[in-house]
């Protein structure tokens, strides 16, 4: 799949938070916003740290982003996360009207499709699959050094 090279660039930087979530011994999952081909807002899973479990990297996104531009729409800007969204993160992205979202690996288990494709606002598009088997990887990865099966 020809995948345009803005968005390998942004997932690139949306990994990169997932493995600063990975090193804080959190789910590795990042999440970057976009807007104007600028990086305005970055999130990774905090939920351990924060013992919150709403810190998801897209909800600390999206707090972020609502702060730069000072309104709970995100009408212009893009959402690039290295795993599909869950049902709470996509109700959150439904509020904020954001414009687009571009995922890496799909959930099948917890991800937004699973419960209903039709969860995020009419507006928003989705890209997903973008630089998936990295982000599968790094979820692979943790779980297994989670669960001692790496040393």
């Amino acid at each position: 799949m020809n995948q345009p090279q803005a968005d390998i660039f942004f997932m690139k930087e949306a990994l990169k938070e997932a493995q600063a979530a990975a090193l804080a011994g959190e789910v590795p999952i990042g999440a970057i916003i976009v807007s104007n081909k600028k990086i305005i807002a970055r999130g990774h899973n905090q939920v351990e740290q924060l013992k919150d479990p709403t810190a998801h990297a897209e909800i600390l996104a999206i707090t972020a982003a609502a702060n730069y531009f000072n309104s709970k729409y995100l009408t212009h800007a893009t959402l690039y996360v290295t795993l599909e969204p869950c049902a709470m993160c996509s109700g959150a992205l439904y509020w904020s009207h954001i414009q687009r979202i571009v995922f890496g690996a799909p959930d099948p288990k917890k991800g937004y499709q699973t419960y209903t494709p039709t969860l995020l606002h009419p507006k928003t598009t989705v890209t997903p699959h973008v630089l998936a088997q990295e982000s599968k990887e790094l979820l692979i990865y943790f779980f297994k050094k989670l669960r001692n099966i790496i040393l």
